[in-house]
């Protein structure tokens, strides 16, 4: 099924975010973070796309891992705010705040942070710039590719911990894993088709931590 950028697509997401009850988490022990899920078109005749990025390999935090745009917040920054400012930083796109469609589940990472997915609308013919210092490759992802059967797949911890949630995506041609993955797929499940599904408790594996 292809998904195209149009208003109906746009009042059905944010209607099944506004009815998602999301949860938060409140720990004060955790780094808060945030990160866009960036839903754009190359044209108006183009389908649907998500942003997705390789990080540059020379970065502290995750280098070489797939991920959304974003980051750590600043001091006095909220969820949202943080997430347009790292989508403008890392990819060069700047979105206001009424770009934005609603928020996912807060996900906890084997790195400390709590992250918060932010969902955001860059419309049709969107551009992107994205700085080589933190992105090495930026890729934008039909939804499509996210709608099918195989996602999620489960795959063994390497350190014999609880499986991991993986996806393997023909744009990208690689296997990706939580918590990347385990947001696309709420993604897929709560704004596409209207569905609760938790993906806090799917298992991430140990590079996560780095």
């Amino acid at each position: 099924m292809s998904y195209y950028l149009n208003a109906g697509l746009r009042e059905a997401i944010v209607q099944n975010l506004s009815v998602h009850d999301r949860i938060t988490v409140t720990d004060g022990s955790l780094r808060k973070a945030a990160v866009a899920l960036v839903l754009g078109a190359a044209s108006q005749e183009a389908p649907t796309d998500i942003v997705i990025t390789l990080r540059a390999s020379k970065l502290n935090r995750h280098g070489g891992q797939y991920a959304l745009p974003g980051g750590r917040l600043d001091e006095g920054e909220n969820v949202i705010d943080a997430a347009l400012r790292e989508t403008h930083e890392e990819v060069g796109l700047y979105l206001d705040k009424p770009s934005v469609l609603g928020l996912l589940d807060d996900m906890v990472t084997r790195s400390g942070f709590v992250i918060t997915p932010v969902v955001v609308w860059a419309g049709a013919g969107a551009t992107f710039t994205p700085d080589p210092g933190e992105v090495a490759q930026l890729y934008r992802v039909p939804l499509e590719e996210l709608d099918v059967p195989s996602i999620p797949e489960m795959v063994p911890d390497k350190i014999g911990g609880k499986p991991v949630m993986s996806a393997v995506l023909p744009t990208i041609g690689h296997r990706m894993y939580a918590p990347t993955a385990a947001l696309l797929y709420q993604f897929r499940e709560v704004c596409l088709h209207g569905r609760s599904t938790r993906v806090g408790d799917l298992g991430q594996p140990e590079f996560a931590r780095s």
